[in-house]
């Protein structure tokens, strides 16, 4: 890429980024939803759990807004601010092995600090700090649901890193054998409807500073030296 061109998209790229700070409107969400006669032949060769939890979601949400080969993709679906279901499967054995097929995002905002702790909770709960999310990916919803509360639990201060995997274990034997399991049911705290970026902060602007004043530099010995 030339600098020219090199320039040109750093200031596309600011330009933007004021939009979306003050307009808004970074994730374009589909109003619309796919046929399901489309859905159902694209999932039609999908592996067993994957189709499984594509079949699930539609039943209880209705045809996806997106439809591709790979994956499903509803917006705005019950608490949920996205989910996917994927084709392809990710091995999992925390509390058990499973492949993790469908994805589910929140508004959150977790601070810097609790990264580790969540990573070491569990691997499958994803932090994105500038977009002001956290998703969990899973074998089904009801397990983003109880590993989305136990994450807020750790965040909060409730419970520690081992406490919460016990209580994943726990809650999970719960649900499964049919007994009381309000984790695995519902988000047991608030969740916003509005974004809440990180953003970060500028400090590129006294770097690029300095390297304009090099580049002037080097031109200027350039031409002493024809």
């Amino acid at each position: 890429m030339e600098q020219g061109e090199k320039l040109k998209t750093a200031s596309t790229a600011m330009t933007s980024d004021f939009k979306v700070q003050t307009v808004g409107g970074a994730e374009k969400t589909t109003k619309s939803f796919e046929n399901i006669d489309k859905v159902n032949d694209i999932i039609n060769d999908w592996n067993a759990m994957s189709k499984k939890a594509a079949n699930l979601t539609i039943e209880q949400y209705g045809p996806p807004n997106e439809a591709t080969e790979s994956r499903l993709i509803w917006y705005n679906n019950g608490p949920w601010k996205r989910t996917i279901v994927y084709r392809d499967e990710i091995p999992h054995d925390f509390p058990q092995p499973h492949t993790d097929v469908i994805e589910n995002y929140i508004n959150y905002s977790v601070p810097v600090e609790m990264f580790g702790k969540l990573a070491e909770f569990d691997g499958s709960v994803i932090v994105e700090r500038t977009r002001g999310e956290v998703s969990s990916r899973c074998d089904m919803e009801a397990a983003n649901i109880l590993a989305l509360n136990l994450m807020n639990d750790i965040v909060t201060g409730k419970a520690g890193v081992e406490e919460a995997r016990e209580k994943y274990c726990e809650v999970t034997s719960a649900f499964m054998m049919n007994r009381p399991a309000p984790y695995a049911e519902k988000l047991q705290f608030e969740v916003s409807k509005h974004e809440k970026y990180d953003t970060d902060i500028v400090m590129i602007a006294d770097e690029m500073m300095e390297q304009t004043k090099e580049k002037i530099n080097d031109i200027i010995n350039d031409n002493r030296d024809i």
